[in-house]
């Protein structure tokens, strides 16, 4: 009987450490947490690669792309012949898609060994740019997330249009991800009601964009954050997140975590453990890892309710209206 008690008051105490675990784990990242605490999902891919698929339009007429079987569109460049072929002009529209969409230039993430070996030189941000697909349209769709970021437009990708979309169900991270050396992006007249963990738009050392006219529905962990991701995976990053234009937004703060806000022109500051994992080099994060959120211009926005926590600016030089 003691044998029981002793098991049983030890499988008690364990349940509640690894409660108090997840619970403090979630505190300080949900998003990280998510990560860990949740299944990837396996995805089908519908990949458009090269100049094979330069100007390809794939038009859902209204219903679900690949008969809403969860599904990864792929976007990406190819390495041919001594040069990258890019799949330039591509666009998805008018239909619902379960899955995400993912634009590639250099390598799949800010931390690819293409993008990283990239990283170590000068004129970084026009190789990427220059590698990267340009002006793809991604337009009236229904992007239905499950877990994975439903757009993310990977370093370099330039002249991407996201508009008049709507984003439901949920994402570890966020809606839409800025990569490195991306930039004039536009993302306009959207309506995002899914659940993230993160914040809803990030601009990670993205520049010249124009994110307008868009309905945030819910905000949990931030609304558009820009900053600048200082040395992960080694990688350093060159261009900062500047001269962007966030106007006319309308943003729901009413279930805004502590510590959040809908807009944050600076939100890393250099505040990461793995910010000198570039160390080494006379240029961009390596050289110094602050955000440099600078030149932006805020306007038109409104927030309900208003309040402190809408707009949090740690730049220089930007212009912040009502």
């Amino acid at each position: 009987m003691r044998i029981v008690r002793r098991t049983g008051l030890l499988l008690l105490v364990v349940v509640i450490g690894l409660a108090l675990f997840a619970g403090i784990f979630y505190v300080i990242s949900p998003s990280s947490f998510m990560k860990w605490a949740t299944a990837r999902p396996v995805a089908e891919r519908i990949i458009l690669s090269g100049s094979a698929d330069r100007g390809r339009v794939i038009d859902g007429g209204g219903g679900w792309i690949n008969e809403g079987r969860f599904t990864e569109i792929q976007i990406r460049s190819e390495w041919k012949d001594g040069r990258w072929e890019r799949p330039d002009n591509v666009t998805i529209r008018n239909g619902k898609l379960r899955g995400s969409i993912r634009v590639v230039g250099l390598g799949r993430n800010g931390e690819a060994a293409g993008v990283r070996e990239s990283s170590t030189s000068l004129g970084r941000t026009e190789r990427a740019q220059e590698a990267a697909p340009h002006g793809v349209v991604i337009s009236d769709l229904e992007i239905e997330a499950d877990r994975a970021i439903p757009v993310y437009l990977a370093p370099g990708v330039t002249e991407a249009t996201i508009e008049n979309c709507v984003f439901t169900g949920w994402s570890v991270v966020g809606a839409i991800y800025l990569d490195a050396e991306s930039g004039r992006n536009v993302i306009r007249e959207n309506r995002f009601q899914l659940k993230t963990y993160r914040e809803v738009i990030s601009v990670d050392g993205s520049a010249g964009n124009r994110i307008e006219g868009n309905r945030f529905e819910r905000i949990d962990h931030g609304g558009i954050y820009l900053y600048r991701n200082c040395g992960e995976g080694g990688t350093v990053r060159h261009q900062t997140p500047r001269a962007n234009l966030i106007k006319d937004n309308s943003v729901a703060v009413g279930t805004l975590g502590f510590g959040d806000y809908a807009i944050w022109l600076g939100s890393r500051i250099g505040r990461r453990p793995y910010c000198h994992l570039d160390d080494g080099y006379p240029f961009g994060s390596s050289l110094d890892d602050r955000d440099f959120a600078n030149d932006n211009l805020v306007s038109g926005n409104t927030f309900d309710p208003p309040g402190p926590e809408t707009v949090r600016d740690e730049g220089e030089g930007n212009v912040v209206l009502p």
